[in-house]
């Protein structure tokens, strides 16, 4: 049985951050990092938007920089997932099959997943043309053609975007009427440069090393047509991985962990940070300031028990 100031449960950008601020305050600091540490960043190719990398760099070169600089300042990193979590109390504990860990305080910072279509195709093309972020990815497909699928404000607000950028955009969506807040459908709506088409389904990402089209089927008709597009943007929703924490935490309707003054838990001595706790912005640079933020509130709250 190992004992720790702090066990971070995740490891992307709101993790590893965590993990750096707390080791350079002298805290014994344990990261539970699953079995693909990352998060995702793993799936993004270009980086372009996080500050003080000039030429970018690729999802995963940032991941691993920001794994060997927690190394650096003695986090010790299992690539393991945990099993249970006994949060209230003090010692918290936290279980990895049979193994058995204590710790003061836990941060949890174990993300969100983009929730896909399915296709092979889709998968095969991540990366190389196939997108769950216009924040993150939009800049590559500026003055070319994009397709986007969904129905809800998250579709709105990537058509809307991509809109800045692309020169069309092309929204797909299964019904014949938006799941979205009225404001969101009239700006779409409104928008000369987004054309929506009802009723329909992507049977196919089509391309071979990267997209060159779509391939879709109107649900009333069972017509099929293909569309010609570089870009595709699957916007249908994220899943929080917050599976380990029902019961034991607050969590809003879709699954994400409720937080107060950004990254505390109804829990003395759990906190939360990165997409896990929000569905708004899931960014990688807002996820590690939220790491920072947890950090911090773990040394106060170790220099106050």
């Amino acid at each position: 049985m190992k004992a720790y100031d702090l066990i971070i449960i995740g490891a992307g950008p709101a993790g590893y951050t965590a993990a750096i601020y707390a080791a350079r305050a002298n805290i014994k600091v344990l990261m539970v990092a699953g079995t693909t540490p990352g998060g995702q960043l793993l799936l993004t190719t270009e980086v372009e938007n996080f500050p003080g990398l000039k030429d970018g760099i690729l999802g995963p070169e940032l991941m691993d920089a920001m794994k060997a600089q927690a190394k650096r300042f003695g986090v010790e990193i299992i690539q393991e997932f945990a099993t249970k979590v006994e949060l209230g109390g003090q010692p918290k504990k936290l279980l990895i099959g049979k193994q058995e860990y204590l710790t003061k305080t836990i941060i949890i910072a174990t993300g969100a997943s983009a929730n896909w279509l399915g296709l092979d195709s889709e998968q095969r093309l991540m990366g190389n043309g196939v997108s769950s972020c216009a924040t993150c990815d939009g800049f590559f497909f500026k003055d070319q053609e994009v397709v986007v699928v969904g129905g809800g404000d998250s579709a709105m607000e990537e058509s809307l975007t991509l809109a800045k950028l692309a020169s069309k955009v092309t929204l797909i969506h299964r019904r014949d009427k938006f799941r979205a807040s009225k404001i969101m459908q009239e700006r779409v709506l409104k928008n000369n440069k987004i054309e929506v088409i009802w009723d329909s389904e992507v049977l196919e990402v089509l391309g071979k090393d990267k997209v060159e089209g779509v391939k879709i089927k109107n649900i009333k008709t069972a017509k099929t047509k293909k569309i010609a597009c570089q870009g595709f943007f699957v916007a249908v929703g994220h899943t929080p991985a917050t599976a380990l924490f029902k019961g034991s935490l607050e969590m809003d309707k879709t699954g994400y962990l409720v937080v107060k003054d950004n990254v505390k838990t109804a829990i003395d001595g759990v906190f939360a940070a990165g997409d896990v706790a929000d569905p708004l912005y899931r960014q990688a640079v807002t996820a590690a300031g939220d790491g920072c933020r947890a950090a911090l509130e773990v040394e106060r709250y170790l220099e106050s028990a």
